[in-house]
C-alpha cells in the first residue's frame, strides 16, 4: 500500500489514544518521509494490520510463535559455549 487518500465514501470518525512519544515520533517522521499526512500513515498501518491477522495463539505459545521464522539468523559473534570445557566446570554438580 502506498498513499492511502481519503476517496472512499466512508465516513471519517475521530479516534483519540495514547502512544508513546518515541512511536509517535517515528510515525510523524515516517509520514513527513512520504510526503503524506499522520492519519494516512496510521490508517494504512491499520489496514495492514487488518488484512494481515495472526493465527490464533495458545497461550503460553506466544513468544515461541512469534520468534520461530527468526531463531538462528543472529549471529552474535560468540561461538558455542559448550565447545569450550571451561564453560562447562562444574555443570550438573551441586
Amino acid at each position: 500500500m502506498t498513499g492511502i487518500k481519503q476517496t472512499s465514501k466512508l465516513p471519517l470518525m475521530k479516534a483519540t489514544f495514547d502512544l508513546p512519544e518515541e512511536v509517535l515520533r517515528r510515525v510523524k517522521a515516517q509520514a513527513a518521509l512520504r510526503g503524506q499526512k499522520l492519519r494516512e500513515v496510521v490508517l494504512e498501518g491499520m489496514l495492514w494490520v487488518l488484512e494481515h491477522p495472526e493465527p490464533a495463539r495458545t497461550k503460553g505459545k506466544k513468544a515461541r510463535i512469534r520468534f520461530a521464522d527468526g531463531a538462528g539468523i543472529v549471529n552474535s559473534g560468540v561461538g558455542d559455549l559448550s565447545s569450550n570445557p571451561k564453560h562447562l566446570e562444574g555443570f550438573g554438580r551441586d
